[in-house]
């Protein structure tokens, strides 16, 4: 059984002036974003600047979501690292802590061959046998999964069940699916890409857009699955300007900018990232009030 179907949301974490995390605001997120028809929340991932998260935040932020939840939708732990034994202390965690998946990103920047990449998710997987998502962003890592690496790995570690995959490669996504036969639920990582995975068998998406249009999102995915894709492709063509202002800049800066034009006052972002530019924010705002948002 899959771990969710439809529309996910890769959910940023509010901060507060000190940059800590503002849970108050991060409960008010999951409420807005359950009573909006998301499918999953996807806590400490890219999204969720994860990567400048102490481990102690990490596991914290995923143990309250979970408690905030109470079931009522999946949480899916990022809990991915370049360092393997990271990644397993914050997979068991997660585990511990009552997280109903994992989502795994590729190691970044020490990277890994593809031997490494087996090895990597092998060990994670069996010391926390969650039902597991592995990410494949190469554009971000540095690493990408091949199809190859990703239908042995599907194979012979039973809890590996979903990829998400945020590539851009269309052929490389129809590679994975020819090779894995059926045996692994396809999501997409990009949210101007949507409809094209769903069309080579995806079930869903891991979206940035969910942060500001959750109900948009989940019916694009359920439109198509339910057979209606005209409608759906015509939701996809109709958010792409939106999709290409949120990603002008490095994700999460244009989201956050956007939920804070919505009133949402989810804070900044911890450095390295910065504040978005005054003429993006400009597109950004465009977009927004195109879409109807603002």
């Amino acid at each position: 059984m899959a771990i969710f179907t439809g529309a996910g949301v890769a959910i940023v974490t509010p901060m507060k002036e000190n940059l800590e995390i503002n849970y108050d605001k991060l409960d008010e997120m999951l409420e807005e974003q359950i009573a909006g028809g998301t499918d999953a929340i996807i806590i400490c991932g890219t999204t969720g600047e994860s990567a400048t998260m102490t481990e102690e935040e990490h596991s914290e932020a995923i143990r309250f979501t979970v408690e905030r939840v109470k079931h009522r939708v999946p949480v899916i732990a990022g809990t991915g690292s370049n360092s393997t034994a990271t990644a397993v202390q914050l997979s068991k965690g997660a585990m511990e802590d009552g997280a109903d998946a994992l989502l795994l990103v590729t190691p970044y920047y020490n990277k890994a061959t593809q031997n490494g990449l087996i090895a990597h998710y092998t060990k994670i997987c069996t010391e926390a046998p969650l039902p597991a998502i592995l990410y494949n962003v190469p554009s971000r890592t540095g690493c990408s999964i091949q199809p190859k690496t990703l239908a042995h790995l599907v194979k012979n570690v039973d809890s590996i069940v979903g990829v998400k995959e945020a590539s851009g490669n269309i052929g490389n996504v129809a590679e994975i699916m020819h090779l894995c036969d059926g045996n692994i639920d396809l999501y997409s990582g990009n949210d101007d890409q949507v409809v094209p995975l769903l069309s080579l068998g995806g079930i869903g998406v891991i979206s940035v857009l969910s942060n500001v249009a959750p109900k948009y999102v989940h019916d694009m995915v359920m439109k198509y699955l339910e057979g209606n894709v005209k409608e759906s492709a015509k939701m996809q063509l109709d958010a792409i300007p939106l999709c290409n202002a949120l990603f002008c800049e490095v994700n999460p800066i244009p989201v956050k900018a956007a939920l804070n034009m919505m009133g949402k006052n989810v804070g900044s972002l911890r450095a390295p990232l910065t504040e978005m530019e005054d003429a993006h924010k400009e597109t950004l705002r465009q977009a927004m009030k195109d879409f109807g948002l603002l």
